[in-house]
């Protein structure tokens, strides 16, 4: 029986990736972004891929029961669910509006729950299924000038445990991801500010390099598959060490073979 798959944020980066590798493991994968798909889907089609695409914004309520709506005419439920669609925001706290504190986290944390309670519901009454939610080392420590995007993936660390332990007994596990810094068009963007460069995040990443968008998709694969049928409510630093290393960099990097 095939296998259905939704991801969110499926356009580019880390969402195409996982949609892609999805896809080539044979489920059915429905994307979704608020951008327009028409490019990724014919790319993944070229390859053969049975995937589907539907645009709308994971922090709209309505857009949120309308996709549950149509995955369970098509499908009765979805077999996994991941939660990728995010947006960042650099700005020192004190100068942050509350109007980009609140679009941060609607769409970071907001549109998670949305899209989980409206699928999950599907799921629970199947009894099985697996959602995986892309959180952020930011979600696990503090980075600077981030405040709400921090506060966003923190929170949503917080709301894949609640979920993992409400509904681990009932055949949804609910799991997260930790991904460091990725070589997206989010990373693109956050560069051109001139917050960081290259090599601030080569030499704190104790295997010096950035991820790949195919490095969180392959783990975000394991935590959706029965592969890993007993893990429930973890949250997986893909970070190249970086939460794990309390080196100063001049050591790190002088330590380097």
């Amino acid at each position: 029986m095939t296998q259905i798959a939704v991801v969110t944020g499926a356009a580019q980066g880390v969402g195409f990736a996982t949609a892609a590798l999805l896809a080539g493991s044979g489920y059915e994968v429905l994307l979704t972004d608020i951008q327009p798909l028409d490019a990724p889907l014919a790319r993944l089609r070229a390859d053969g891929r049975r995937v589907h695409g539907v645009t709308g914004d994971v922090a709209s309520e309505a857009f949120a029961e309308s996709l549950a709506a149509r995955v369970a005419a098509d499908y009765g439920a979805a077999d996994v669910l991941v939660n990728n669609a995010g947006i960042s925001l650099i700005c020192p706290a004190e100068q942050t509006t509350a109007a980009q504190w609140q679009r941060v986290l609607n769409i970071n944390l907001l549109g998670p729950f949305l899209l989980s309670r409206a699928l999950g519901t599907a799921m629970l009454a199947r009894g099985r299924g697996s959602i995986v939610n892309v959180a952020s080392i930011a979600g696990l420590a503090a980075v600077s000038h981030r405040s709400a995007y921090n506060a966003s993936k923190h929170g949503l660390i917080g709301l894949t445990r609640t979920l993992a332990a409400e509904w681990g007994g009932r055949g949804v596990r609910v799991n997260a991801v930790c991904p460091g810094w990725i070589k997206t068009q989010m990373d693109v963007a956050d560069q051109g500010s001139g917050a960081y460069s290259d090599q601030d995040i080569v030499d704190r990443v104790p295997m010096a390099r950035f991820a790949r968008p195919e490095d969180v998709a392959a783990a975000i694969a394991y935590l959706a598959s029965a592969q890993s049928a007993f893990i429930n409510g973890v949250s997986l630093p893909v970070d190249g060490g970086w939460t794990a290393d309390a080196s100063w960099d001049s050591l790190r990097v002088r330590t380097r073979g």
